[in-house]
Order: structure tokens, then sequence, then C-alpha cells
């Protein structure tokens, strides 16, 4: 079944993930990998990742990713 969950992600759902797991270095690296490898606005690719993060297909394909960008998002939540 998770083979099945996975194969519902489509390619820009899996280059979000993709671009998620990679670090950046320096200030804007971040935003301009967003527009030049995926031809997507920083605010664009936030709401897809969000989005992505409640998904789980997403949580099939890369759950160590998924995983730390909830925690992230919660520990920002509490902050509020």
């Amino acid at each position: 079944m998770e083979r099945a969950e996975e194969e519902g992600l489509g390619a820009r759902e899996r280059d979000v993930l993709a671009l998620e797991r990679r670090g950046f270095s320096g200030p804007g690296a971040k935003e301009r990998a967003i527009r030049e490898e995926l031809g997507l606005s920083p605010v664009r690719y936030y709401q897809l990742l969000n989005a992505l993060l409640d998904d789980p297909r997403a949580l099939a394909h890369d759950p160590v990713t998924v995983n730390r960008l909830r925690r992230v998002r919660e520990a920002r939540r509490g902050d509020r």
C-alpha cells in the first residue's frame, strides 16, 4: 500500500521535498533555488510545502524530511 501512496505524489511535490532536504549556504540561496529550479515564487513554494506536510503520501515518500518539518512547524506554532 505504501508504494501506491508514494506513486501518488507528482513530480513537483517530489521536487519540493528534494529541495527541502538540501542545505543552503547563505541568505537568499534557497529562494534563488526555488525560483530557478522549480519556477515557483517562494510564497507558492511554502504554500505547497505546508500542504505536503499534511499529506500521507509525502510522509510515505520521505518520512525523515516530513517529520523534521512537522516538528519545526509545531515549534513555530507554539511560539505564537
